[in-house]
C-alpha cells in the first residue's frame, strides 16, 4: 500500500484546538501515518491542491470570528475569485471546538465546510462540534487512519541536552524586550513597567478588583478604546519548585533543544540556551486543567501497575465521565495531578515535557484606558479569580493571581505584553451618541472609549453600570460623578444587593426606555454591551426590545428584528466573555 499522507491545520485561540489537532497527529503517526500538524496561517494555502488528506480543527472566537492564527488562511479561502472546482482532488473533514452557551457556537467550522465544499472539496464525514475529546474526535480518527497498521510509541518532539554546569552561557533568563524598531507582538512583547497596581473594591467585598498601571513609554505601542492588551503570565515561584522537586529536575541546570525531524522548528519563546527554571517559570502551563492527551502520554511512562491502569482509563473514550469528575468539574491541575500519580512522575524524560504540557497561553484584557487621557500609560481593570470547588485548596487563576501579586515599590516590576485590535468599533464621529451597558468589569472598554471623546470634547456619553453595593464595587465612583458634574456623561447605576429585590442593568434600561429609544430613533446612536456571558447578555437584549416595543411602538416580533438589523449594520455590538 502506498505511504498515506495526513495534513492536520487547526485555527486555535486558546490553545484547545491545537492540543486536539496535535493530538490527532499523534494517533496518525503511531498508526504509520506521515502526518504534519500546522496552525492554518502557517501552512502555504496554494499547496492544498496536492495534499490528499486534510482534518481541519477550528475554534471560533468572539460573535463568530476565526482565530488569529488562521485570519490570513480564512480571507484567502474567501476570494470571490477562487475557480469552483480548485479543490476537487481534497479528502477533508472538520471538526469545530466551541462554547455552546455562545449564539454562534461553532461558526467558523460550518461555514469552512462550506466553503471548502463550494470549490469542490470532498467531506469525508459531516462537520462535527463539540469539546475536546468528546466522541466526534475519535469519529475524525477513524476516518484519517483507515486501514493502518496498530500504534507504536512516538518519540518525543524535541530532545533536551543539558550543558555541562562549567560552560559558559548568556543571561538567557533576562524577559527579552521587542526589537527598537518592531511593533510588540506575541513573539517580541514589549516589558512594560508597572506603575501602579491599586485594589478598587473594598477590602471586606469578597472580590478582588485591581486597576493597574502600566508604562509603556519607548513600546511603540498604540491603541484606541475597544483593543484589547495580551499579558504572558508566568507561574509562581512556589508550584515552579514543587513542579521541579516531583520529577527531580535541578532548576539552575542549562539545555538546549534539538528537534527529532528535520524541518521542525523550535520553540519561538523560549531562549537558547536555556534553564529549566525558566522553561517552568515562563513557558509550561503546570496550572492549567489537564486534557485528556496529557493522561494518555502519562500512561506510557508508568511503570506503577495501578497508576497506569488508573491513567488508561482516564485517556479512554470510556473513562471520559470519570475523567470529568476528577479533573474538570473540580478544576484539578496539571502539578496536583502529578501530585496524585507519584511513581509515574518521577519516571517522566526531561525529552517528553514540551510534549506534556503545553506553553501558557497570553491573556486578553480590555484596555481601560485612553492615550489622550493619560500618554504613555495603559490601564486594565482586572478582575482576581479565585473560586472554590470540590478540593480544600480555592482555585486561582493564574494572569490574575500573578499581576496582582506585582507590587511596583519593590522595585523594577515589567510585565510582558502586546495590544490587539478589539472586536468592538466605536464611532468614527465622536459626535455619534453611544449607550454603554457594562456590568462589573465589563466597564473597562467603556472607560476607555468615554476618556477619548471626553478628551475630543465630546458628550453624548450614556452609561450603564452595575454591581453589587455601592460602598464596596462601585469602579471609577469619582471619576463618573466628575464627568457627570461637566455634563460629559449621563449614567445610570443599577446596585443589586443595596435593597431587597435585586436591581440589574436591564432593569435601569427600561426605567429609562423613552431616553434610550430617543437616543437610537433620533440621535442614531450605536449601543455597546460588555461583561459577564451568562444570562446578562439575553436580560440585556430582551430589555432593548422591550423598549423599542413600548417606546417605538414596535410589534414583539419587529423588536427582535430591528435589533437583529442594529447588530448587523454594528450599532448594536457586544463583547462577552463566560
Amino acid at each position: 500500500m502506498a505511504e498515506r499522507r495526513l495534513l492536520v491545520l487547526f485555527g486555535s485561540q486558546t490553545g484547545t484546538a491545537q492540543d486536539t489537532a496535535e493530538r490527532i497527529g499523534r494517533e496518525a503517526k503511531r498508526r504509520h501515518l506521515q502526518c504534519r500538524v500546522e496552525a492554518l496561517d502557517s501552512c502555504d494555502v496554494a499547496n492544498l491542491i496536492h495534499e490528499p488528506l486534510v482534518v481541519f480543527v477550528c475554534a471560533t472566537t468572539g460573535q463568530g470570528d476565526p482565530p488569529d492564527n488562521m485570519k490570513m488562511f480564512w480571507r484567502f479561502l474567501f476570494r470571490k475569485n477562487l475557480p469552483a472546482g480548485s479543490l476537487c482532488q481534497l479528502d477533508y473533514a472538520v471538526l469545530g471546538l466551541g462554547d455552546s452557551s455562545y449564539p454562534k457556537f461553532n461558526f467558523v467550522a460550518k461555514k469552512l465546510h462550506k466553503r471548502l465544499l463550494q470549490l469542490g472539496g470532498n467531506p469525508l464525514l459531516p462537520p462535527r462540534g463539540g469539546v475536546a475529546g468528546g466522541p466526534w474526535v475519535n469519529c475524525g480518527m477513524e476516518v484519517t487512519l483507515l486501514h493502518c497498521s496498530p500504534p507504536h510509541s512516538l518519540p518525543p518532539k524535541y530532545t533536551l541536552h543539558y550543558l555541562p554546569e562549567d560552560s559558559p552561557h548568556p543571561n538567557s533568563d533576562l524577559l527579552q524586550l521587542a526589537a527598537p524598531q518592531a511593533a510588540p507582538c506575541e513573539l517580541h512583547p514589549f516589558a512594560a513597567r508597572v506603575v501602579s497596581n491599586q485594589r478598587v473594591t473594598a477590602q471586606s467585598h469578597f472580590q478582588d478588583v485591581r486597576l493597574i498601571e502600566f508604562d509603556i513609554t519607548g513600546s511603540g505601542i498604540t491603541f484606541s478604546a475597544g483593543d484589547v492588551v495580551m499579558i504572558q503570565p508566568q507561574n509562581c515561584p512556589e508550584d515552579v519548585q514543587q513542579f521541579c522537586q516531583l520529577l527531580c529536575l535541578e532548576p539552575h541546570r542549562h539545555f538546549v533543544l534539538e528537534p527529532m525531524e528535520p524541518g521542525t522548528p523550535l520553540p519561538p519563546l523560549l531562549p537558547q540556551p536555556c534553564t529549566i527554571q525558566y522553561l517552568v517559570t515562563h513557558y509550561l502551563d503546570i496550572s492549567c486543567v489537564p486534557r485528556r492527551s496529557f493522561f494518555e502520554l502519562l500512561a506510557f511512562f508508568s511503570t506503577n501497575e495501578l497508576e497506569r491502569e488508573k491513567l488508561q482509563e482516564f485517556s479512554s473514550a470510556q473513562g471520559q465521565e470519570e475523567l470529568y469528575s476528577y479533573c474538570n468539574r473540580p478544576r484539578r491541575t496539571t502539578l496536583e495531578v502529578l501530585w496524585d500519580f507519584p511513581h509515574t512522575t518521577c519516571a517522566i524524560p526531561a525529552d517528553y515535557l514540551l510534549d506534556l504540557i503545553p506553553r501558557i497561553r497570553p491573556r486578553a484584557f480590555s484596555i481601560a484606558s485612553s492615550l489622550l487621557a493619560h500618554p504613555e500609560r495603559m490601564q486594565i481593570l482586572m478582575a482576581v479569580v479565585r473560586y472554590k470547588t470540590c478540593l480544600n485548596k480555592p482555585r486561582r487563576g493564574l494572569c490574575s493571581t500573578w499581576l496582582a501579586s506585582l507590587n511596583p515599590e519593590q522595585g523594577d516590576v515589567r510585565v510582558p505584553l502586546w495590544v490587539k485590535k478589539g472586536g468592538m468599533k466605536f464611532p468614527a464621529d465622536p459626535a455619534t451618541p453611544v449607550i454603554m451597558i457594562g456590568p462589573g468589569t465589563g466597564v473597562a472598554p467603556f472607560r476607555a472609549a468615554i476618556q477619548e471623546r471626553v478628551a475630543l470634547g465630546q458628550g453624548g456619553n450614556c452609561l450603564f453600570f452595575g454591581c453589587r453595593y455601592k460602598s464596596k464595587d462601585f469602579y471609577c465612583q469619582m471619576e463618573w460623578e466628575e464627568l457627570v458634574t461637566k455634563g460629559l456623561l449621563t449614567l445610570f447605576t443599577a446596585f443589586s444587593r443595596d435593597q431587597e429585590e435585586k436591581v440589574y442593568v436591564q432593569h435601569r434600561i427600561q426605567e429609562n426606555g423613552r431616553l434610550v429609544w430617543e437616543l437610537l430613533s433620533s440621535g442614531n446612536a450605536h449601543v455597546y454591551l460588555a461583561g459577564n456571558a451568562k444570562e446578562m447578555p439575553a436580560a440585556v437584549a430582551k430589555a432593548l426590545q422591550l423598549v423599542l416595543q413600548l417606546e417605538g411602538g414596535l410589534s414583539p416580533l419587529e423588536a427582535e428584528e430591528h435589533l437583529t438589523a442594529l447588530e448587523r449594520s454594528q450599532r448594536f455590538q457586544s463583547e462577552t466573555w463566560s
